[in-house]
């Protein structure tokens, strides 16, 4: 796959599938396999990249096209300056449909999106602001009822905080290199599938380029989307996954969001934290081909 913006994938990219394309004012770096329908999108959570789906990727791109890439302020997809009159956000209504125009421009109408964390709740956003391009999802210990899909700065204090952006950005780049790994860690159940070369290719993935900047836009936007109350305008397939142990998403969200969900089916991984795909990637693959058999394309 060829580079855009002058960004060469051969020399950037993780895997020799890896390019980059540009939607949303991004340079967004991506992977992408197989070459029939439908097309399966993965969407990664906060402080993650590509890399969190190298155990199931390829197992799906005999019945799917299979794309992943780094979600706006994470791993290689480059980080510019929020801007108006260029179109660039880290606003999450901005990702949602960041992730529609990506859909187009990969030749597709329509996508199955999966998304697992923060990554869920964009999924989760896209499905209802743009219901023409997305025909299922899976949200894997997605963000709803709290963190991410909850927060929100007050009104007021937004404008003091976006003209101290270089402080700000400088201190939260401190707090997140202090406490990478700990919350990195606190991802996975069985630590010891965790190892040290692991933690240090994801934290590489992260900490590049002016990230900790990017990562202050994405906070600034961050805001309570109030999506539990519009799940009733869902009209897909849905799956929802969660991790018995995950203490990032308590496994009774993700029971609160099947139920309340129509037609929505759980699944439920034991001996297992916030990342299925990680630790449970065998049995993750095999609950997401009997959900795409649910989708009628």
């Amino acid at each position: 796959m060829n580079a855009e913006n002058g960004i060469a994938s051969i020399d950037a990219g993780l895997y020799r599938d890896s390019g980059f394309i540009g939607a949303g004012g991004f340079n967004i770096h991506y992977r992408m396999a197989g070459n029939r329908k439908p097309l399966v999108v993965f969407l990664h959570g906060s402080f993650l990249s590509v890399r969190t789906w190298r155990h199931v990727f390829d197992e799906l791109s005999d019945i799917a096209t299979v794309v992943a890439f780094d979600r706006p302020a994470f791993g290689l997809t480059s980080r510019p300056r929020s801007s108006l009159s260029a179109g660039v956000s880290y606003a999450p209504e901005a990702q949602a449909d960041l992730i529609a125009g990506l859909i187009r421009r990969l030749g597709f109408e329509k996508a199955v999106l999966v998304g697992n964390s923060t990554g869920g709740t964009l999924a989760l956003l896209a499905a209802l602001r743009h219901p023409d391009r997305v025909e299922g999802i899976a949200l894997v210990d997605a963000m709803v009822y709290s963190g991410y899909a909850t927060s929100e700065i007050p009104p007021f204090m937004k404008p003091a905080m976006k003209a101290m952006s270089p402080l700000f950005s400088g201190v939260m780049n401190i707090m997140i290199s202090r406490l990478y790994n700990r919350v990195i860690r606190s991802m996975w159940y069985r630590k010891e599938l965790l190892g040290d070369d692991l933690l240090t290719a994801y934290r590489k993935d992260l900490m590049n380029g002016e990230w900790s900047r990017a990562f202050w836009e994405v906070f600034l936007e961050t805001h309570y989307l109030r999506l539990d109350e519009r799940l009733n305008e869902l009209r897909i397939p849905v799956l929802v996954m969660t991790g018995e142990h995950d203490v990032m998403v308590k496994k009774a969200e993700s029971i609160r969001l099947a139920a309340e969900i129509s037609g929505a089916k759980l699944e439920v991984f034991g001996d297992c934290g916030h990342l299925p795909q990680e630790e449970k990637p065998e049995e993750f693959v095999l609950a997401l081909r009997k959900f795409m058999g649910t989708i009628s394309g």
